[in-house]
């Protein structure tokens, strides 16, 4: 008999079928048992009145891994309108152990550490594993609005020869007896290979050696990336975000019940840095956006446009990768642009450099030797259109659609200053 998942159970009222998957919760009545049953779609009730099954039953603890047949029983009152009655129920396993913490109760109530020291189970928490269907569809969503408008999928790899690409500390390794690195970023192919297809796209792991113990920041994490040839400035760039990033929305919103999402305006607000420092109340030298800045400004993209989205433009070259177009008229400020959602920083993303000489003039004045990075530039060298891109920090994003306070609760293995189990 065809396994049914529980979602479907409603489509088969009065029938014969059968079901799998995990013990999520058993209610022992005096003459009933009540039998929830998890899978992949959902949970899925049985209600055993033979004595002996249900005195089975009684013995196999949560989490144990079963197969159920039975007749599909409309009941108003069980999950999906319908339960199983007649049932027979067997092992596909052995009984699991007693599990650290209870996965039926609504809200898992261990402390974050304790869920990460048990992830394998923890996952299996529907709010948990809810999280990780958000980041499958926001990356989804990612992948078809870029499709959509003309992009190519792009695969890079994650071990470099020199680690230049933008300051951050990185993770060396022993590369067959010679000195590598985990790539913090795609930046340097992606730019490549906007002289192959003009468009692409990359989802994919960065490695970043940071020291910092935040609530937001991960040593790894998944970059959704894209890169675009032909543009006229950061602007071109910004308007294809918007559109990415309503896509990875409407993609999120199937699984989103009692959730608010966000709606992405036709135009997102956007103000020059030096106005947002003013509205931050920050000095006017300040170099960069601390996070308190970026929630006030984030407050008053809701309070000024009815906006969860902002856009901060023209950021001071002095805090911008090398390879970033200055502001025409003005080089002490760049085109490049963050970002924010609901007061976080979510992306950032800017004109690149185009022509090799300009890569030549921006490294000199950066004290820094071209040699490192000429298997980089050999694509300028050959001409390069002009072009600019952007990257999303996917847990960020699920982090911000859920309204979870550590990105860690979104994340299904994190990588942080302390962790690298399990």
């Amino acid at each position: 008999m065809q396994r049914i998942l529980s979602s479907e159970l409603p489509r088969h009222a009065g029938a014969r079928i059968t079901i799998a998957g995990w013990i999520h919760r058993r209610r022992l009545l005096k003459q009933v048992a009540f039998l929830i049953v998890r899978d992949a779609s959902g949970l899925s009730q049985t209600v055993v009145a033979e004595p002996e099954q249900r005195a089975w039953l009684e013995t196999l603890p949560e989490e144990t891994v079963v197969a159920v047949e039975g007749t599909v029983t409309a009941n108003p009152a069980a999950p999906g309108g319908v339960e199983l009655t007649e049932p027979v129920v067997r092992l596909l396993g052995e009984p699991a152990e007693p599990t650290p913490f209870d996965l039926y109760r609504p809200v898992l109530s261990p402390t974050l550490p304790t869920q990460l020291d048990h992830a394998p189970l923890s996952l299996r928490h529907p709010s948990r594993a809810r999280a990780l269907r958000i980041s499958a569809a926001a990356a989804a969503g990612f992948r078809e609005g870029l499709d959509a408008l003309g992009f190519t999928e792009i695969h890079t790899p994650k071990i470099v020869a020199t680690a230049t690409e933008s300051g951050a500390n990185v993770f060396a390794l022993d590369y067959f007896g010679r000195p590598a690195y985990l790539a913090q970023s795609p930046q340097f192919y992606k730019q490549q290979m906007v002289g192959v297809f003009e468009r692409v796209y990359e989802v994919g792991p960065v490695f970043r050696a940071e020291p910092s113990d935040t609530t937001r920041h991960l040593a790894q994490y998944t970059s959704l990336d894209a890169e675009l040839g032909f543009v006229t400035d950061h602007r071109d760039v910004m308007a294809v975000l918007r559109e990415t990033v309503a896509a990875m929305v409407a993609r999120v919103a199937p699984l989103a019940e009692g959730l608010t999402l966000p709606e992405v305006p036709a135009e997102i607000p956007a103000l020059h840095f030096s106005e947002a420092l003013k509205i931050a109340g920050a000095p006017a030298d300040e170099p960069d956006l601390a996070p308190a800045h970026e929630r006030a400004i984030g407050e008053w993209a809701v309070r000024e446009h009815g906006s969860e989205f902002v856009f901060v433009t023209g950021y001071p070259m002095a805090k911008r990768p090398f390879y970033t177009h200055p502001q025409p008229g003005d080089p002490r400020w760049s085109n490049s642009f963050d970002l924010l959602f609901r007061g976080l920083e979510l992306v950032t993303g800017g004109q690149r450099l185009h022509r090799y000489s300009d890569y030549l003039a921006a490294l000199a004045a950066r004290g820094e030797s071209a040699e490192p990075y000429e298997p980089y530039l050999q694509a300028f060298k050959h001409g390069m259109p002009p072009h600019g891109g952007f990257a999303i920090g996917l847990e960020r994003f699920v982090a911000r659609i859920t309204g979870a306070q550590n990105i860690r609760e979104v994340t299904a293995y994190p990588r942080d200053l302390h962790r690298v189990t399990p």
